[in-house]
């Protein structure tokens, strides 16, 4: 196994590594399960340096390091920038906050009885990241895990070596000591040992449900935490008074932000009978002004996807639909010419028992469902072994918070699309995984909760 970068807009390969092998790996988790620190106020103190200068590199070396995750991945430059600025937000989200995330709490204190509730760092997180959010799925659980006083072992996704190489550079160039932050470059019989290994304390995983379960799996034999985000199919509900202008945009830039390619993008839109028609033909308008073209050019909104067996699998879901009776309004065939492409596509009479209903499309394509009224719209958003994002777009406030109750996902955005923040808590349930990240909530996902009561 190689940890290689093809260029999917080239085609060609342009860096290859190869993997560790298992005493390297082993060396670098010893190495590691050295350097975790019980907290303290200069031990915070110390980490906040480090975070608030990490944030300062990421801002000053944003073309060098857009350009790499474009070049590895085919994000639009655009949308790198965008990814790296975000980056730096949570830096400093979580340098400011992490020492009130952790103070010690005090719980019960009377005449006879006082007891505290402490936060303190569990050991070596091990991070397994996926190659859609290259360099913010990294971040958003490696940063509040190194501000708790864990260290982290970063096992990037294979086909971005030179993105997972480039955080380790900034990282060190914050003055985060390697025994603080590493990467491996390993295959999955050598992961497997390594979440069995007693040094590692916790883990987690972004990438698919498949790849959830497979470490779930090991992780549960060994009785490690972990924290899962996974896939989602997510649903979107456009109601019969919704501003239809501000539904369309921004149902469309979910579905197409990072070349259609992310676990939070908006994939099934449940439009109500009365406003069917004119939603979608302002969605098709919309969506026919993403033209596929090169990923490095600020202007290109559509980039290639990220390799081709990816693009394989989505043309595969999208011709099983129309098989079964989807009908293809746009796109949806494979373009001639080199580059991973795929178009902005649309299914619509698409129902239960069709891939482009059932699972998740990793790409620019939308499933488009009619529905008579909402309890339908409720009914289908919920039919799905998947439940990260979902969307309600209304005018009626009231309403919506109360469907929002009925949703089964760990996000209902109202009138916008489902994005991640690194003050809100983000994750999913059924099968998009288990766990929170970000918030308050994603830094105490990776301590010890502590309670520590003293009888007078």
């Amino acid at each position: 196994m190689n940890y290689t970068s093809h260029n999917p807009y080239t085609e060609k390969t342009f860096f290859s590594r190869n993997t560790d092998n298992v005493d390297v790996a082993f060396g670098k988790l010893d190495t590691l399960f050295q350097g975790f620190r019980k907290n303290s106020d200069e031990e915070l103190t110390k980490r906040q340096v480090w975070i608030r200068k990490l944030a300062d590199i990421l801002d000053q070396k944003s073309d060098e390091l857009s350009l790499i995750m474009t070049q590895e991945m085919g994000k639009p430059v655009s949308q790198s920038r965008s990814e790296l600025k975000k980056c730096a937000s949570l830096c400093r989200f979580y340098a400011e906050n992490a020492p009130s995330f952790l103070e010690t709490e005090t719980r019960q204190q009377s005449s006879d009885r006082y007891t505290e509730v402490r936060y303190e760092p569990l050991g070596v997180v091990l991070s397994i990241m996926p190659w859609n959010f290259p360099f913010w799925q990294v971040f958003r659980c490696a940063v509040p895990a190194l501000m708790a006083g864990n260290s982290v072992l970063l096992k990037h996704a294979p086909n971005v070596p030179q993105c997972s190489e480039a955080i380790c550079e900034v990282m060190y160039e914050a003055g985060v000591p390697r025994s603080r932050f590493d990467a491996i470059y390993s295959d999955n019989e050598t992961i497997s040992k390594l979440i069995a290994d007693s040094r590692i304390a916790a883990m987690t995983l972004t990438g698919s449900t498949r790849a959830g379960k497979a470490v779930g799996e090991v992780a549960g034999r060994n009785l490690k935490p972990i924290v899962l985000e996974l896939g989602g199919s997510d649903p979107y509900l456009i109601l019969s008074d919704a501003d239809c202008e501000l539904a369309v945009e921004k149902c469309v830039t979910s579905r197409m932000l990072n070349n259609g390619q992310s676990c939070i993008a908006a994939k099934r839109f449940l439009v109500l009978d009365d406003i069917y028609d004119a939603f979608l033909e302002k969605f098709t308008a919309k969506m026919k002004s993403y033209e596929m073209g090169n990923p490095e050019e600020n202007e290109t909104n559509l980039g290639p996807l990220a390799r081709k067996d990816l693009r394989d699998t989505l043309h595969e879901q999208v011709t099983k639909s129309i098989d079964k009776g989807a009908t293809p309004l746009l796109g949806c065939e494979l373009p001639k010419g080199p580059g991973f492409f795929y178009p902005a596509s649309i299914l619509t009479d698409v129902k239960p028992g069709m891939p482009a209903f059932d699972e998740e499309l990793f790409g620019p394509v939308a499933a488009i469902i009619r529905v008579q009224d909402e309890n339908e719209a409720v009914q289908l958003a919920n039919k799905t072994v998947y439940g990260l994002g979902s969307g309600i777009f209304t005018r009626d406030l009231e309403k919506a918070k109360n469907l929002a109750s009925k949703l089964e996902a760990g996000n209902v955005f109202i009138n916008d699309f489902v994005k991640s923040d690194p003050e809100i808590p983000f994750g999913g349930i059924k099968q998009s995984g288990v766990g929170r990240e970000l918030g308050r909530e994603g830094i105490q996902e990776f301590v010890n909760i502590k309670t520590v009561s003293i009888a007078y």
